[in-house]
C-alpha cells in the first residue's frame, strides 16, 4: 500500500481516536462508572453473574460489598471448567484462548482467558492507539516505510477440548489481520517456533536485510537478539544494518537496568523509546509523550479499575477504593474487573499516580516481589532507580540481578544479598556497594531507618554472578524467551539460595 494512503488512513483514525480519548480524559469517574455498569449488564445470565446476582447492582458501592476480592488461585477452578470446554462461566461469549503467565509468582503456571472482546476492544485497541499516540507527537515519521521486528512466544494447542493456549503474544500474532503480516517481521512462522535458541537464528536470518523502523518486545529478550544480530552481521550499531530504525516499544520489564546497554548499539540521541504496560490480563497503560516515563492509564478498554494503598494491602484494615479516590504518590495494589471474565481480580501489581488529571502512573513493582524482612518496606522501583544512578556513577552496565534477605542469626544481624551479572563490572565492587546502599537510603527512609548505624541491617553484600547464570536458570526452568523473567526482589531466599549454588 503506498504510504500517502497509509498517512491518510492513520491520520484519519486519529482524529477519531482523540476525540475518544479526550472524552475519557475529561470525563474519567463517569466513564469507569458507565463501563462498570455494562460489563455487569453484559454477564448478568452468566453463573457468576447469577451467583451475585450483577443484575440488582446499580452502584460500584454495591459492587464493591458484594463480590470479593480475588486471587488466581481462587478463580481457578473457574477459569479451569472454561478450559475445559463449559461456557457461560465468567463470561456470556465462548471463551477460546487463554494467556499461560510466566508464573514468576508461582511456581504453577496460571490460564488467563482472553475473549473476542478482550483482544478486539482492548489489546488489539491499545496497539492502535500506540502508534496513534507516537504519530501524533513525531510528524515526520516514517515508520510506515518498513516493518516492526516483534518478539513474541510460542503457541500450543490444548488438544482436549481445542482450547489455545500459550504467551499473549502468540496469542496476539496468531489472531492478527492478514495485512498487518505486511508490516511486521519476521513471519508468524517464526514468531510463534517454540525453542528458544532456534527461534533466535531463525529471526536474525530473516531479518537483517528488511527494512526494519521499529522495535517491540521486552526488553531483556529483545537485547538478547538484538546482540544475535549485531554478531551474526559483524556490525557493532543497530543503524548500520537498519538506518531507518526510528523508535522501540517495550514492555514486561523495567527498562532502567536496560537503557545505556540500548543507547550503546543505537546510538542516535533523537532515537524514541515508548514504554507500554501491558499483561496477559490486558492492556492497561502507554506511554502518550516523548522523553518521559509516565504512561496514560487508558480508561475504555473494558477494564474498570480499583485501588488498594500497599500500606494496608492484606490487613484487617485494607481499603478499596475506585479511581475516583486515588491520590498522588500512593503505592497501590492495582485490582482489575475486565470484559475477559475476571471479577475484582488482583493483578499483583503495585502502580502509583504521577497525575490525576489526566491519570499517569508508574509501574512501582508487585505485591509479591519486595523485600520487607526487617520493615525496611524496598520495592523494585527504589532497586531500579537505585542501580540506574550507580551505574551511571560507576560506568557499570547490569545484565540481570535478584536480590533477598540475609536473616538474623544469633547476635548477628540482618542485611541484603544481591546477586548481580554485569556485562561491565565497576572497578571497585566495594565503591559500588557502598554507592547502591547510600542511594537506596535516599530513595527509601525506612530502609535509612533500618541502616541507621547498622542498628538493624548490615551493609549490602554483593556477589557477581557467572556470565549468563540468569539465562541458564531460565534455561534449566524452561522459561526461555516471551515474557518470562527472573524476580528481581524476594522476601526469602529460595531463588537466591538455588542460583548461587549455580554460580558456584
Amino acid at each position: 500500500m503506498p504510504i500517502p494512503i497509509v498517512n491518510s488512513i492513520v491520520s484519519w483514525f486519529l482524529k477519531k481516536r482523540f476525540h475518544q480519548i479526550d472524552f475519557f480524559l475529561k470525563y474519567p469517574n463517569e466513564v469507569q462508572s458507565e463501563l462498570l455498569q455494562n460489563l455487569l449488564h453484559l454477564a448478568k445470565h452468566t453463573e457468576i453473574g447469577k451467583q451475585f446476582d450483577f443484575a440488582s447492582i446499580h452502584s460500584y458501592e454495591e459492587f464493591a460489598q458484594r463480590l470479593p476480592i480475588v486471587s488466581y488461585e481462587e478463580v481457578q477452578p473457574l477459569i479451569e471448567r472454561s478450559r475445559l470446554g463449559e461456557q457461560n462461566i465468567l463470561w456470556p461469549k465462548p471463551i477460546k484462548w487463554f494467556a499461560k503467565s510466566s508464573g514468576t509468582t508461582n511456581a504453577k503456571s496460571k490460564f488467563i482467558p482472553v475473549t473476542t472482546d478482550s483482544l478486539e476492544d482492548c489489546h488489539y485497541a491499545a496497539s492502535k492507539d500506540l502508534l496513534c499516540m507516537y504519530l501524533n507527537n513525531n510528524e515526520n515519521s516514517q515508520l510506515f516505510t518498513g516493518k516492526s521486528l516483534r518478539l513474541g512466544g510460542s503457541k500450543e494447542l490444548y488438544k482436549e477440548n481445542g482450547t489455545v493456549f500459550g504467551d499473549l503474544s502468540a496469542i496476539l500474532i496468531d489472531n492478527m489481520p492478514f495485512w498487518a503480516e505486511f508490516s511486521s517481521t519476521p513471519s508468524s512462522k517464526v514468531s510463534l517456533m517454540s525453542e528458544w535458541e532456534e527461534k533466535m537464528a531463525a529471526i536474525v536470518n530473516e531479518t537483517v536485510e528488511d527494512n526494519v523502523t521499529s522495535l517491540a518486545g521486552v526488553p531483556s529478550w529483545m537485547l538478547v537478539l538484538l546482540q544475535h544480530v549485531l554478531e551474526t552481521t559483524g556490525k557493532t550499531n543497530l543503524l548500520d544494518i537498519w538506518p531507518n530504525l526510528e523508535v522501540y516499544f517495550h514492555g514486561g520489564v523495567s527498562f532502567h537496568p536496560y537503557i545505556e546497554q540500548y543507547r550503546s548499539i543505537i546510538p542516535d540521541p533523537s532515537f524514541k523509546y515508548y514504554e507500554i504496560y501491558n499483561a496477559s490480563e490486558g492492556f492497561f497503560a502507554i506511554q502518550d509523550q516523548n522523553y518521559t516515563g509516565d504512561l496514560l492509564l487508558m480508561l475504555d478498554y473494558g477494564i474498570f479499575y480499583e485501588f488498594i494503598p500497599m500500606d494496608g494491602y492484606g490487613t484487617d484494615d485494607q481499603k478499596v477504593i475506585p479511581l475516583s479516590d486515588v491520590k498522588l504518590n500512593t503505592n497501590y495494589a492495582m485490582i482489575i474487573t475486565t470484559n475477559a471474565g475476571l471479577w475484582r481480580y488482583k493483578i499483583g501489581d503495585t502502580i502509583r499516580f504521577t497525575s490525576l488529571k489526566p491519570h499517569r502512573i508508574k509501574v512501582s513493582g508487585r505485591t509479591k516481589h519486595y523485600i520487607n524482612a526487617f520493615g525496611e518496606e524496598l520495592i523494585i522501583e527504589n532497586a531500579e532507580d537505585a542501580l540506574k544512578k550507580v551505574c551511571k556513577r560507576t560506568g557499570a552496565e547490569i545484565v540481570d540481578y535478584t536480590a533477598a534477605p540475609i536473616y538474623m542469626s544469633g547476635k548477628s544481624k540482618g542485611a541484603h544479598e544481591w546477586l548481580i551479572e554485569f556485562k561491565s563490572e565497576p572497578e571497585d565492587l566495594s565503591y559500588f556497594r557502598d554507592l547502591l546502599d547510600n542511594t537506596l537510603k535516599s530513595l527509601n527512609s525506612d530502609y535509612e531507618a533500618k541502616r541507621y548505624n547498622n542498628m538493624t541491617l548490615n551493609p549490602p553484600r554483593i556477589n557477581i554472578a557467572k556470565p549468563n547464570l540468569f539465562y541458564y536458570w531460565l534455561k534449566k526452568h524452561h522459561k526461555l524467551g516471551g515474557q518470562h523473567k527472573v524476580p528481581r526482589l524476594s522476601n526469602n531466599r529460595t531463588l537466591l539460595d538455588e542460583l548461587l549454588k549455580m554460580n558456584m
